[in-house]
């Protein structure tokens, strides 16, 4: 079964002196998120938020999903991920580069299996295919 989800934003004035809000989402757990210019291409955001943020977390979730139903179907269910996505965005450019991170606590597992899950993971998980045309995303897995 398909699912939808949508996020509505309302945006005023031009790119670089204008900013927006994200109103509302289909579940209301993000809230209204404010979002500028400025807190997409300078490195203080203002308490703002930005698209690769955005994305950054979108991916880092849906890692973990993909990541901890691999785990469970070979039998090596994790007891806990923790996956972090960092997103670079050059402006003019666009998003250049992602990097994934995610340190399993995996009983039963060793390196070379988390590895090769992890990998699996990072090229089958629906945003990963999604961000296929990111020049560059990068996977840093390991045990704790």
């Amino acid at each position: 079964m398909a699912t939808e989800r949508r996020a509505d934003v309302k945006w005023q004035g031009s790119l670089l002196e204008g900013s927006g809000t994200i109103v509302s989402t289909t579940s209301g757990a993000i809230g209204e998120q404010q979002v500028s210019w400025p807190a997409r291409s300078e490195d203080t955001t203002g308490g703002k938020t930005s698209p690769e943020e955005l994305i950054a977390a979108a991916h880092a979730a849906c890692y973990s999903m993909a990541l901890s139903a691999g785990l469970a179907k070979a039998g090596t269910p994790p007891d806990e991920l923790d996956t972090s996505a960092t997103v670079t965005f050059q402006p003019g450019e666009g998003i250049t580069k992602i990097a994934l991170t995610v340190v399993g606590h995996v009983p039963g597992i060793d390196a070379a299996a988390f590895a090769e899950a992890a990998a699996g993971a990072k090229a089958n998980c629906p945003v990963s295919k999604a961000l296929a045309a990111v020049p560059e995303i990068t996977l840093d897995a390991r045990l704790a």
